[in-house]
This record gives structure tokens, C-alpha cells and sequence, in this order.
């Protein structure tokens, strides 16, 4: 046994200065708090400005579709994957999701493309949580790749198509984008929606959404940082 050794086995840790326990009275503990907040994607802010967030990651199955601009899509795309997601965007325009691909990440592949019909099985865990994107035009086929345990799917439709009914009663959660009049009023009747609220649809400003889960309602402003800019631009509904 070397000196070094014999005087490490000796050594148990220094001895630092000792103080009483924290301690508490019981008639305080009203004032104790933590600020906890929810957990999840920074979708955008609502009409007062508060930060509104969606929970991609879920140990249900969690579906949503945007009815709304590519924008969009990728900007949940790049701020998923900086909640340490996969990002798996099946796609039949790889060319439009290819810059951001690359750029995110730094080299690692965080998001990757994949063709229509051809996303593997991704392996989601609590660890390593999924979230495909759906970006296959207006009647996208039905994926091999579903929503599952800490995987959730996001539909893009550019536009309300004839598969549109289905994939909105089928969401847990849906997001609304500027729409025509005639494209409202269906949606409005199949989500429930009010007059107020159908009547506004068609005047949305580029990079506002209504998001709709069940009875709630939010209208939500999603505003790029610079580094979004930068690389997809400002918003715009149309692509």
C-alpha cells in the first residue's frame, strides 16, 4: 500500500461547521412556496401575454392537428426539439424542412425527414420522448408510425380537406389558423365553436392560432425569437 493510498483510506471527508436543523413553525408554513409551473412547448403568448404551453411530452398517446401554415409547424418543430425531443418530420417537401434540419441541433440529429409511409419506429421512452410531425399534404394517408407512450403526432393540413372531419374529432387537441368563411363554418360546427369565434377565423393575423382541447379555448400569438427568424423568417400562413 503506497502513503497516497493509505493516507485516501484515512481521510473520511473534511469536517465542516455544524448548525442546528432548519426548523419552521408550523403557523408559517402558509408562506412556503415553490414557483412551479406547467411543463411543456412554448406555443406563443395570449391576448394579456402570457406564455401558453402544450405538454408534447405524455405517457398517453397525444395527437394534435394544426389546420394552418407550414410556419407554424416548424417553429413547434425547432422549439420540441429544444425540450431535448426527437423530432421525426414524415414529409413529401423534404426540400422546405431540409435548412432546418440541419441547423438544428448543432450537427446532432434531433430532427430528422423521412418520406411518406416510411418513419421507422422511433423507440419513444420517458428518457427520449418523440414527436412526429405529419406534413404529407391535404389528404394525408394513415401513418404506420401512431401516437404512444411519450410519442405524440402533429398533423399539418394547409387547408380543411375532405380527410379533416375525421383527424379533428380524432385530436385531443386542435389549432386553428386564418381560414376562409365557408372552411369556419365547418370547423366551427364540428369543434363546437361560437359565432364570435367563427366570424374571426377568416381574419386572423399570420402567427395567430386558435388552439381548441375539448371546451377550451385559447388564441394564441406565436412570436419568433431572432434565431427562428433567421433561418424560417416571420410568420406567414401562406407558404
Amino acid at each position: 500500500m503506497t502513503a497516497a493510498s493509505g493516507t485516501a483510506r484515512g481521510l473520511r471527508g473534511l469536517r465542516g461547521p455544524r448548525h442546528a436543523g432548519h426548523t419552521l413553525a408550523i403557523e408559517d408554513l402558509g408562506a412556503l412556496s415553490l414557483p412551479v409551473g406547467d411543463d411543456g412547448v412554448v406555443i406563443g403568448d395570449d391576448a394579456e401575454g402570457r406564455p401558453q404551453l402544450v405538454g408534447f411530452h405524455r405517457s398517453t398517446p397525444y395527437d394534435v392537428l394544426l389546420i394552418g401554415g407550414l410556419w407554424t409547424a416548424q417553429v413547434l418543430a425547432l422549439r420540441a426539439a429544444g425540450t431535448g425531443a426527437r423530432v421525426a418530420v414524415e414529409t413529401g417537401r423534404a426540400q422546405a424542412w431540409t435548412r432546418l434540419a440541419q441547423a438544428a441541433g448543432a450537427g446532432l440529429d434531433c430532427i430528422t425527414l423521412h418520406e411518406v409511409g416510411r418513419v421507422p419506429p422511433m423507440g419513444a421512452t420517458v428518457g427520449s420522448p418523440v414527436v412526429v410531425i405529419r406534413d404529407c399534404g391535404m389528404r394525408p394517408p394513415r401513418g404506420r408510425v401512431v401516437s404512444s407512450p411519450w410519442q405524440s403526432v402533429l398533423t399539418l393540413l394547409p387547408y380543411l380537406s375532405p380527410v379533416a372531419p375525421r383527424l379533428m374529432r380524432a385530436a385531443t387537441l386542435v389549432g386553428v389558423q386564418r381560414v376562409s368563411p365557408q372552411e369556419a363554418e365547418q370547423i366551427g360546427g364540428i369543434l363546437g365553436l361560437s359565432r364570435v369565434e367563427c366570424e374571426a377565423l377568416p381574419t386572423l393575423a399570420d402567427g395567430v392560432t386558435l388552439w381548441c382541447a375539448g371546451r377550451e379555448r385559447h388564441w394564441v400569438m406565436t412570436g419568433a425569437t431572432d434565431a427562428e427568424t433567421g433561418l424560417l423568417g416571420v410568420a406567414r400562413r401562406m407558404d
